[in-house]
């Protein structure tokens, strides 16, 4: 977990970043918002998105491009599919965002966006969708649709 530095106070707080997209952190001594920044920007695990936080940090998110991997737990090809948004989380350098969203506890943005067959990937950026892959696809072909829109 990272360690932020209260802006108001100065303490110095850990912070669950998969907890922090649920809910506003705050600083533990002054209870002031604390500005994730950086040590968001540093992630390198896929961002978990529900229906409540797809706005913020998707759509309002960045200019970087978002890869949102629409999923389901009981999904063979999804579980396929996971360990490949792991690693390219994992290689992202700041340079664009892997989120995952599971389709059956967030059904509002799933309908949205007409996904119909999982595993689903869009890719947002700006806040609009410009791009869309259905199925299972080996990771050379995600990366790619990927860094196409990777300035």
């Amino acid at each position: 977990m990272p360690v932020v530095a209260c802006n108001k106070c100065g303490t110095k707080n850990r912070v669950d970043l998969r907890q922090a997209t649920e809910q506003i952190a705050k600083c533990g001594k002054c209870g002031a918002p604390l500005e994730l920044g950086k040590a968001a920007e540093t992630q390198t695990k896929p961002l978990i998105v529900t229906d409540s936080t797809f706005q913020r940090d998707v759509i309002d998110g960045s200019e970087r491009p978002v890869l949102l991997d629409a999923w389901a737990p009981w999904c063979g090809p999804c579980r396929m599919v996971g360990p490949i948004m792991e690693q390219l989380a994992a290689e992202s350098n700041g340079r664009y965002r892997i989120a995952k969203l599971n389709v059956d506890e967030n059904p509002a943005t799933a309908a949205q966006f007409q996904i119909q067959s999982i595993p689903t990937m869009l890719i947002f950026k700006n806040g609009k969708l410009v791009d869309r892959l259905v199925g299972a696809q080996p990771k050379p072909a995600i990366a790619a649709r990927l860094m196409a829109h990777v300035s």
